[in-house]
């Protein structure tokens, strides 16, 4: 096999990156936007030792699980991996992703539950990061990086989005253009506006509006926040991210309040949030409040528990729980997150949960130093999942049950693994789809202590 082959192909199967697999001569061919069952004639753009890439040059005979994606600017985009093929058979690919993860890289095999589904698949994201950049020809562009690239393709009205998103975006790209505000370049580093950054309350009605800046000022504020909130008069918070630091990373830690107030509010299974830029929160409320009732539902409180909470961003999924609990500790390492989430506390006259800033490590080792004995701690890590060294002090910790939340399940299939290794046995796991139309997936994993596991 050669580049610029035709060669015929079936697919057998989608990987974790959503690309179609298919072999021709025994070598297996990846191809992006293919669905299992597609009879295609591809390309070859790529030949390895063991492996190719191609990309379809003519479906022959579709997959029964191909749907027309009705976007645009999809296949230029990426982020819709999976916008080809009916939702059905995307919550069959991801529960197959999940279970294969756990017997593959955990040699685990817990009850699986069937997967939840979204309960919105449009319009669901309540928080978007549009990359601006200028054009070859001048222009202001803003929309989303292409895949494995920082090429901007300009995408106003993305479906997973709000359509006033869109709206936001079109005001700020104009005030860009007529005031002639510079545009950041990431190779000279010179340039003042990098991204927009906007959040959604979606219950309260509130939204955010956050320009991320190579600088400290921005030329013509005034006539911005006048801009955007006549057009919007829910918008309750305009500000300024200072990021000047040459780095992929998007949001630099200090943010200035232009209109508004610091935090925009939300409600998640009943509690009310204040969300800073940089806290974290689900992107899918509706799916967020589903993914947390599994949680509480694995975490088997009765009232008489200390619960941990570790990454506990602004406090969501503690205080989602507190009702349930004798305690909530959370601990997270950004600490504008644990002051929002120490006001959601208060705002929310919860008088159980106490929040700290730490690195999860760090707070478990010193928690243990302390003697406090969690009875059930909740871990959401980040993608790469938890430090190997968190793990084991969670071990020592003794408590009696433990419940993770993922968006990667191969790296919580990595870290059941070590869990079970230090006294726990992973009982039950179930994935939730808070991420329709792309090749992300959420799970959550139940453990409790083996016999004879570890002890404090």
């Amino acid at each position: 096999m050669q580049k610029n082959d035709l060669v015929p192909l079936t697919i057998t199967d989608i990987t974790n990156e959503a690309s179609g697999v298919g072999r021709y001569e025994g070598m297996a061919v990846f191809v992006p936007g293919a669905a299992v069952g597609d009879q295609l004639e591809v390309r070859i753009v790529k030949v390895l030792k063991s492996y190719a890439y191609g990309k379809i040059e003519q479906i022959v005979r579709p997959s029964s699980d191909r749907i027309e994606d009705g976007c645009g600017v999809s296949r230029k985009c990426g982020g819709c991996s999976l916008r080809h093929i009916s939702y059905e058979a995307e919550c069959r690919i991801k529960q197959n992703w999940v279970t294969e993860h756990f017997r593959r890289i955990g040699g685990l095999d817990p009850t699986i539950l069937p997967i939840l589904p979204s309960p919105s698949l449009c319009g669901y994201r309540n928080k978007a990061q549009y990359p601006i950049r200028r054009s070859p020809e001048g222009q202001v562009q803003i929309g989303f990086f292409a895949p494995r690239s920082h090429r901007v393709v300009e995408n106003h009205f993305c479906d997973l989005q709000p359509r006033f998103f869109g709206e936001i975006l079109e005001l700020v790209q104009n005030f860009l253009e007529t005031y002639h505000i510079s545009i950041y370049d990431e190779l000279s580093h010179q340039g003042l506006v990098r991204h927009l950054f906007l959040r959604w309350g979606e219950q309260t009605g509130q939204i955010m509006v956050c320009l991320v800046i190579n600088g400290k000022d921005l030329p013509h504020a005034d006539s911005l926040i006048q801009i955007l909130t006549k057009a919007f008069p829910q918008i309750a918070s305009i500000q300024l991210n200072c990021n000047t630091a040459k780095t992929n990373v998007i949001l630099g830690p200090n943010c200035r309040v232009l209109y508004g107030s610091p935090v925009i509010l939300d409600i998640l299974c009943g509690v009310k949030v204040a969300l800073s830029p940089l806290s974290f929160y689900q992107v899918n409320r509706s799916g967020a409040e589903k993914l947390y009732r599994i949680a509480a539902d694995f975490a088997g409180l009765t009232g008489k528990e200390l619960l941990l909470d570790l990454y506990c961003g602004a406090g969501t999924i503690g205080l989602s729980m507190a009702h349930l609990a004798r305690e909530v500790i959370g601990v997270e390492i950004v600490k504008e997150a644990v002051e929002n989430a120490k006001e959601n506390a208060r705002r929310g006259k919860i008088e159980n949960a106490r929040f700290f800033c730490d690195d999860a490590a760090g707070a478990a080792r010193s928690l243990a130093a302390e003697g406090l004995r969690p009875d059930v701690v909740i871990l959401d890590p980040p993608r790469k999942g938890c430090d190997r060294s968190l793990l084991e002090t969670i071990g020592q910790m003794a408590p009696d049950r433990i419940v993770m939340i993922s968006c990667n399940s191969a790296t919580a299939a990595r870290d059941t693994a070590i869990l079970c290794q230090n006294g726990y046995q992973a009982v039950q796991l179930q994935a939730v789809d808070m991420f329709p139309r792309t090749a992300h997936v959420e799970c959550v994993v139940s453990f409790v202590q083996t016999p004879g596991g570890a002890s404090y």
